[in-house]
Order: C-alpha cells, then sequence, then structure tokens
C-alpha cells in the first residue's frame, strides 16, 4: 500500500502560497509517494499542482478531489491535461460530485440526476483524453471538438465513490475511487467488493482504491479521538459520509480516524492494505493534549513511506 499525505496551506503569513508549495517539496523530500490536495482550500485546486510540479521533481500529484459541476468535461479535459504538461504526467485527477449543499445551495446548479451526470462526465472525459476527436451526444452534455497536447499522456481518473451505484460506476469507467471517511469495515463490505467486481465485469484492470482518513500517532487516544470529532464533526453530518459510516457503526469521525501509538497506527495501516486499500491518504491531524502529535504522526508515516508501506 503506497503512502501518502493530505497537504493543506498553512494559516496566517503573508506568504501563504509560497508555503503551501513548501511543503510539496518537504513532502518529496521526506519520502511521501503522493500529495493530494482537497478542492475546498481557497486555491484552485489543478492550478496549484500545475504550480507544486515545478517544484517537485517525482511525487505523484493528486486532486482529492475535483468537483465536476461547476466544470463542464471539456474544459477540465483540456485544464487537465496542460497540468499534465506542465507536471512530467505526474497528476492523478480525483473528481467527484461534492454535495447536495453545495451544488444546489451554493451554486444553484441542478443535482437532481447525479449518477447521469457523472457517467456522461466519465464518456466525455474518457474520449478526449484520448486525443481523438469526440462527438457525443447526451442528456446532461453535447461535446464535438478535440484536443491535442503532445507533451500530456491520459492522466489516471479516481472517482469519489461511496454509495453502491457510485462504486459500480468508478469500476466500470475510472481508474480506481477516492473514499473519504469510510473505515477499514465499510472498505472491506461494501467499496472494495463493489467497485473491484464492476472493473472485472466491464473487463478493466483492478482498480485503484485510495482511502483517506484522520490519523493521530499517540498516546492521547482519548484527547485524539475527541480532537477528531470536533475538527471532522462536519462529515459526521454530510448525507454520503454518514451512510458510509453507518456501515461502519461509527458514531462520527472519531471512530474511523486511525488512532494510536506506532505499533497500534502500523496495524490498522496493514489491515486496510489486507482489506484491499491500494494508496492510503492521510490526514493528520492536532491533538489538544499533545502538541507533537501531528509532527510525530508525519514522520511516522514518512518512514513508513520510504520503506515501501
Amino acid at each position: 500500500m503506497r503512502i501518502g499525505i493530505a497537504l493543506t496551506p498553512p494559516t496566517g503569513g503573508e506568504n501563504v502560497l509560497g508555503g503551501f508549495l513548501e511543503r510539496f517539496r518537504a513532502a518529496e523530500d521526506a519520502g511521501f509517494k503522493a500529495a493530494w490536495i482537497s478542492g475546498a482550500l481557497g486555491y484552485e485546486v489543478l492550478t496549484l499542482l500545475a504550480v507544486a510540479g515545478r517544484v517537485t521533481r517525482s511525487i505523484e500529484l493528486g486532486s482529492f478531489v475535483v468537483p465536476t459541476y461547476p466544470r463542464h468535461p471539456a474544459m477540465l479535459a483540456q485544464q487537465a491535461l496542460t497540468v499534465q504538461a506542465a507536471t512530467g504526467n505526474r497528476l492523478t485527477l480525483g473528481i467527484g460530485l461534492s454535495h447536495r449543499v453545495v451544488i444546489e445551495d451554493r451554486l444553484g446548479l441542478d443535482y437532481s440526476k447525479p449518477i447521469r451526470h457523472m457517467r456522461e462526465y466519465l464518456a466525455v472525459l474518457d474520449g478526449l483524453f484520448s486525443g481523438q476527436p469526440v462527438s457525443f451526444r447526451g442528456r446532461e452534455y453535447r461535446v464535438s471538438m478535440q484536443l491535442s497536447l503532445p507533451e500530456a499522456t491520459r492522466p489516471p481518473v479516481l472517482v469519489a465513490a461511496l454509495g453502491p451505484q457510485m462504486l459500480r460506476l468508478a469500476g466500470a469507467m475510472a481508474d480506481g475511487t477516492a473514499v473519504w471517511m469510510g473505515g477499514a469495515r465499510y472498505l472491506e463490505q461494501r467499496a472494495v467488493p463493489l467497485i473491484t467486481q464492476a472493473a472485472r465485469e466491464a473487463g478493466r484492470a483492478a482498480p485503484r482504491i485510495v482511502a483517506g482518513l484522520p490519523v493521530s500517532v499517540t498516546k492521547a487516544v482519548e484527547s485524539a479521538r475527541a480532537s477528531a470529532a470536533r475538527s471532522f464533526a462536519m462529515y459526521g453530518q454530510l448525507p454520503s459520509y454518514r451512510a458510509a459510516m453507518d456501515v461502519e457503526g461509527a458514531a462520527g469521525p472519531e471512530d474511523v480516524a486511525i488512532i494510536g501509538d506506532e505499533a497500534a497506527v502500523a496495524r490498522q495501516l496493514e489491515h486496510l492494505a489486507e482489506v484491499g486499500v491500494t494508496d492510503f491518504d492521510a490526514s493528520p491531524f492536532s491533538v489538544a493534549d499533545d502538541r507533537e502529535a501531528r509532527d510525530r504522526t508525519q514522520r511516522f508515516l514518512a518512514e513508513l513511506a520510504r520503506s515501501g508501506g
């Protein structure tokens, strides 16, 4: 299992962007296999990854994830291929629906047919990434165009998927899935079997399964659980994450977070690999009663990443 890290911008200071880019360099130097960034950071994700590609050499650069509804698939294809050209083809394009509260209430867009939307979106992306002329006529999109960027290869596409329909769609049409807040039981009982079966039935290669979870290497376990509950509380309220936690039997994010000393965290990560997770996207977090927890966690995970997980 490859170990990557979720990066967030530094808080405060006058050169936040410069500090953010320094975190990409530091992640690469530490030995992490991938640097993943969210679409809800303020900075535009793909632009930031293109710039990060100019200050790094080899680390995989991943979006976790870019919301699809605000971007026409032809424009996203053009932007993703440009990032590929800028980074030496190190982009992994994670995309997702976002949530009804964001798409409808904040952006004023129609969220009534999410599965149809994603199915057509992936069809257009795949066609344009091939470099061949695309003539697509669907209910959501009608596209007739071609993209040609000689320096860029087709980026791997991951679909953020939690529910059964989206997992099957990701298996049939994408290279894998990016799962946030899905614990080991949910991954073993639902996500991994559904996406793997769908990929097999579609004649596709085994899917990549990137699991993102909060993680803390600490002996202050109860304090860490309380900190995780506070820091990630919103995810326990959004319907898609709540449904995944229900499969897990989790009361909230603190019950899916990976918490414990080095040995305990290593065991939990090993279990994720055993159930079929191919990549871990680590989100270290601060612990109220352990000021060193975040730095300790990053050092420990970097050591695992360098040793091959």
